[in-house]
């Protein structure tokens, strides 16, 4: 008869490594030092303004909403910042305006602010935008666009929910739907 052995194995320690510093590609100390971020120097706090501008179809049936693609293919509002001695519904009623050509326009009501924050280089942008209801008064008049935007363009309400980039904006776009279903605008 066999006799079998039940041998334990030596428990194995763990290897340990000597802590010798990992050496770095060339390449990866040249992308470091071209996309190091300086640190923030200022704050910067900038106060804009702007509309959803609104019309509604011949029908009266529908809702459209006027968008603007801006530089970098977003669409959005026309929105800007607030001139000194300017107060955020005359700056709204100037960038819409000057960011879409429409004169012939009535603020309704104030629909809220949004807040939004970036880098400039070394400086921290805290922008709070005054978001205002605007009723174009004019269907004929014609969309005309700054050099800086992408596009120009009224968007069937679905639709304009669809290509806003904004979450923001879009919640105060059912804001004002209600408000407009509800006859506010007249």
């Amino acid at each position: 008869m066999k006799q079998t052995q039940n041998l334990k194995k030596p428990k194995k320690t763990p290897k340990t490594r000597t802590s010798k510093p990992r050496r770095e590609s060339p390449f990866r100390k040249l992308k470091s030092a071209f996309h190091k971020k300086s640190t923030i120097q200022e704050i910067v706090r900038e106060p804009t303004a702007g509309g959803i501008v609104f019309r509604l179809t011949e029908d009266k049936k529908d809702i459209e909403v006027l968008l603007i693609q801006d530089s970098r293919g977003r669409w959005t509002i026309p929105k800007g910042h607030i001139e000194p001695g300017e107060t955020a519904k005359q700056a709204a009623v100037r960038e819409i305006g000057e960011e879409a050509g429409l004169t012939r326009i009535r603020v309704i009501c104030w629909l809220g602010k949004i807040h939004f924050k970036y880098r400039r280089l070394e400086q921290l942008v805290l922008m709070t935008t005054q978001i205002y209801l605007v009723h174009s008064l004019d269907d004929s008049e014609a969309l005309v666009k700054e050099k800086w935007m992408k596009g120009i363009q009224w968007f069937k309400f679905p639709d304009a929910l669809d290509a806003i980039e904004y979450e923001d904006i879009e919640r105060l776009m059912l804001i004002a739907k209600k408000k407009i279903r509800s006859g506010e605008y007249s």
